[in-house]
């Protein structure tokens, strides 16, 4: 039987999500509020231990909706989460050159540098996760692998959640400063000492144009979900054990609220542009180039074949780039029943 929740903890990353959409229009408040519990910014904590669960998961009664990687990399570790829902928002995922470097396609990054960042003291390096997924799988639609290019590591001190996130009109910029800096792989870019690196998403669009490099490949616009299959897609929503077991109701209501904000977005193209602006600290017209005219229409949580497909295929690949120690079956971290118990009520109320 499901018991009263005092408080929940909700976090999601800086990309478009219906948990996102859901608590800037106060709906997750709304919706919890009717169970009589209240909701906490994780990524806004004065405590840096609290702000780290937003990658390591080991806050209890606590919901995150965002990339995959630090979520498998917490159930790999051994934290009892559960995955209630996956969304998948394509985006683009851009190799990117300087124009310059004699570099046009895939075949010729071969004998090239390549640009990774490298965050030693973070407990998961989610971003040089992501680049290494993205490299690989060009270099693969070409017949090449990693090792056919020079990896060059830029490090970086410092972790994720160094400073808390800031609130800029009531609205989450995401912005507590990195120790290390930002997109130094980019700088070196620019100063000749790589020639190609990753970068994904809005800021990928906008800094790609600001400093005029040359495209070698989106993946993210590949036809094959595989291929496009990365920290970003699918991205999970996922709660602790202790949240599903002893507060059921609470994990259905977060649901409701997500999905909510997600059918509010499909009718609503223009507004939904402007919360995802203010999600990727970033402009509409960028969250248009990185995630498409038909951004609103791409929110949709649920858990179908193809996203957990996605999901066992990038957990087989971070356990074999050493990112997380060991793999696991994707199909047991998922708990369906919240999203089923969500459709049953759906349904009596229709």
């Amino acid at each position: 039987m499901s018991q009263p929740l005092d408080t929940l903890w909700y976090t999601r990353c800086p990309v478009p999500t219906g948990l996102g959409i859901a608590v800037q229009k106060g709906w997750l408040e709304e919706t919890l509020a009717g169970q009589g519990t209240r909701i906490k910014s994780l990524r806004e904590s004065d405590n840096q231990a609290v702000r780290e669960s937003h990658f390591d998961h080991t806050l209890q009664n606590s919901v995150r909706h965002g990339g995959n990687i630090p979520a498998i990399w917490a159930r790999a570790s051994g934290r009892e989460t559960r995955v209630i829902g996956l969304s998948w928002a394509d985006e683009v995922q851009l190799i990117l050159t300087t124009p310059d470097s004699g570099i046009k396609t895939v075949k010729d990054l071969k004998g090239r540098r390549f640009g990774l960042p490298h965050w030693a003291n973070a407990q998961i390096d989610f971003t040089r996760a992501q680049a290494i997924r993205g490299l690989e799988n060009a270099l693969r639609l070409e017949g090449l692998e990693v090792k056919d290019v020079e990896l060059v590591d830029y490090l970086r001190g410092g972790t994720f959640s160094d400073e808390a996130a800031q609130l800029v009109n009531g609205i989450s910029t995401f912005g507590g400063r990195r120790s290390g800096g930002q997109n130094a792989e980019l700088v070196g870019l620019l100063r000749g000492e790589v020639d190609a690196i990753f970068l994904k998403g809005a800021s990928a669009a906008q800094l790609a144009q600001q400093f005029g490099l040359h495209t070698v490949i989106d993946t993210g616009s590949h036809p094959e979900p595989l291929v496009r299959a990365n920290n970003g897609t699918p991205r999970t929503l996922s709660v602790d054990l202790n949240l599903l077991d002893r507060h059921f109701d609470a994990a259905v209501g977060i649901l409701e609220s997500v999905v909510r904000a997600e059918q509010w977005a499909w009718t609503h193209p223009d507004d939904t542009r402007r919360y995802l602006a203010r999600e990727t600290n970033s402009s509409e017209y960028w969250v248009t180039q990185a995630y498409g005219e038909d951004a609103h229409q791409r929110l949709r949580t649920e858990l179908e074949e193809p996203s957990i497909v996605a999901l066992q295929d990038f957990t087989d690949f971070l356990q074999r780039w050493n990112f997380i120690p060991q793999t696991f079956s994707v199909c047991d971290w998922i708990d369906p029943r919240p999203l089923e118990a969500l459709r049953s009520r759906t349904a009596l109320a229709g």
